[in-house]
């Protein structure tokens, strides 16, 4: 019944070949934008970056994403930092966008980004003060198959308190 969520897998290879339609774009950004956000605030923007000599920047410069050499898109979602939980409105946005994807037909893996890399993020997107660049999201048709998978381990669960085991 949620094999929509165990689908939902890191794809680091994608058909470069192939853009990303511009109405699978907007589906994507529908879905982020469906998430729940601290008193509706909505303090999210979303930058669309689909330029292949961007992506080819974007993965020299950001370490670990080197899928960005494949993947012909990038969604780099952005936020106020101004509104309430705005990192937990970005994990809502981002989650949604990553598991609407599989149903697109399309791959997706999410790459944070670090404290220490927002200077040089708001320089090279131009993003103005105040806002928060979340993460880097490629975007593409997989060039990989990976099976459904959800890491469920019991020894995970607690009941009530710390360690405490949970009943089955």
């Amino acid at each position: 019944m949620l094999e929509y969520i165990y689908r939902r897998r890191s794809i680091r290879k994608f058909h470069a070949d192939r853009p990303v339609e511009p109405e699978k774009v907007t589906e994507l950004l529908r879905a982020a934008m469906a998430a729940p956000s601290a008193n509706n605030r909505q303090g999210w923007r979303f930058i669309v970056v689909d330029d292949r000599e961007t992506l080819d920047k974007l993965a020299e410069h950001y370490p670990n994403a080197d899928m960005l050499f494949t993947a012909t898109l990038c969604i780099v979602p952005v936020a106020d930092m101004e509104t309430f939980y705005y990192q937990q409105d970005l994990a809502a946005a981002t989650q949604n966008l990553l598991l609407a994807a599989p149903e697109l037909g399309l791959g997706t893996c999410w790459c944070g980004m670090k404290p220490e890399r927002q200077e040089w993020a708001h320089e090279f997107f131009e993003v103005p003060e105040g806002w928060w660049v979340f993460a880097l999201i490629a975007v593409g048709y997989p060039a990989e198959e990976k099976p459904a998978n959800t890491w469920y381990k019991e020894e995970n669960v607690f009941r009530g308190r710390w360690g405490a085991r949970r009943e089955a």
